[in-house]
């Protein structure tokens, strides 16, 4: 099915990316759902793609266009590490003028370095500028190298030496604090990869495990941990959120982050079913295009997703913490990008509820910038 829906699209054809900017290429196995809890129908009827689990992605949903006077309008903001190459402050003056309504903070070595002395201090600074600047956070853990400079995402909480959990452990609980001195309004997490030779049931003890002492921290602050589900981890989809959710007893401060691309990427369901059936759960959103199959975060329209009924899906549940765009290997154009996705998710938000967009779309959202470069 075609989009029925005209909003402006956004490419980054014509932007020069990485090379290896796809993170995983191989064509994804859907899980099905462990539980009645994440399977949601469809409004139409069908699932995504075939209902098997083996659509291309290029399927459309069609959803019922959401009553404008029954929903919030949704709130958005720019993650961090999709402008790593400017300086904290900088990103956060440019999210503020373009009209973000706040940012996904990803503690990194370069951005409110979780190592480095006087955190503390520096958190207050933080809190203090983002309060100037009208921006709400959450805070986001996904740094690839602030642990380790030769492991991506390592140590990880899965990892076989109890003395390396113990740092991602240590991370996570700094993050918490963090967010609690922020006014965050959730942390962000993952559960790394399986390691090698390590069997699905220790893998899931260890996550457990580690868990608990980040869990307590959480719920001292009253903080949610926003746990995400990310291709290729152990913990890699609704069902696995679904299960760790059981298996810790359903603590109150255990939460969902939630990634759109993610859902379209490996789900049977489509985005707005994962939205619909996740929704008790949702405590942080991140979003971006993607297609079927391949684990690689595209700027808006240069996937398969169509995003009014996605976004229609979001307003429905109510949900009213910040849905972060997700672009972590754009960073060498990142103001380009974020200046043109704001536009395109209000344009999007308005076809969803035909209300007039919130916000006029700033030129030739496909233009490349000028000098850009990889």
């Amino acid at each position: 099915m075609s989009r029925t829906t005209t909003v402006p699209r956004l490419s980054a054809e014509a932007v020069s990316r990485a090379e290896g900017e796809q993170e995983c290429e191989r064509p994804m196995t859907p899980t099905l759902p462990a539980s009645g809890h994440f399977a949601a129908p469809r409004a139409d009827g069908h699932n995504h793609g075939t209902g098997t689990g083996t659509g291309t992605g290029t399927e459309r949903a069609t959803a019922p266009v959401a009553d404008a006077a029954a929903v919030t309008p949704l709130r958005f903001g720019y993650g961090t590490n999709g402008l790593a190459d400017l300086r904290l402050d900088d990103a956060l003056a440019l999210l503020a003028d373009l009209g973000y309504d706040g940012v996904g903070l990803t503690l990194d070595h370069m951005h409110l370095d979780p190592l480095a002395p006087d955190l503390a201090a520096r958190t207050h600074r933080l809190a203090q500028r983002l309060d100037a600047l009208g921006l709400d956070v959450t805070v986001e853990t996904g740094a690839r190298y602030v642990l380790d400079p030769r492991r991506k995402h390592g140590p990880s909480l899965l990892d076989p030496d109890p003395d390396d959990r113990a740092r991602r452990v240590d991370l996570l609980i700094r993050a918490v604090h963090v967010a609690a001195d922020l006014g965050a309004h959730a942390v962000h997490c993952f559960s790394g990869i399986t390691p090698p030779a390590t069997d699905a049931t220790t893998a899931w003890d260890r996550l457990t495990d580690a868990l608990a002492p980040v869990l307590e921290a959480a719920t001292t602050v009253g903080v949610p941990l926003a746990v995400e589900p990310e291709p290729g981890h152990l913990l890699a989809t609704l069902a696995d959120f679904d299960r760790l959710r059981r298996t810790l007893g359903d603590p109150e401060h255990l939460g969902l982050t939630l990634d759109i691309g993610h859902c379209q990427c490996l789900e049977p369901l489509s985005p707005a079913d994962c939205i619909r059936a996740a929704a008790p759960y949702l405590r942080h959103v991140q979003i971006e295009d993607m297609r079927r199959g391949i684990h690689e975060h595209l700027p808006f329209g240069d996937g398969e997703i169509d995003f009014p009924p996605v976004l229609a899906a979001l307003a429905a549940t109510g949900y009213q913490g910040l849905t972060v765009v997700e672009l972590p290997r754009h960073s060498h154009a990142g103001p380009h990008f974020a200046e043109h996705s704001l536009p395109f998710l209000r344009n999007a938000e308005a076809a969803a509820t035909r209300t007039p967009a919130l916000v006029p779309p700033h030129g030739d959202p496909s233009a490349t910038p000028e000098g850009s470069t990889s």
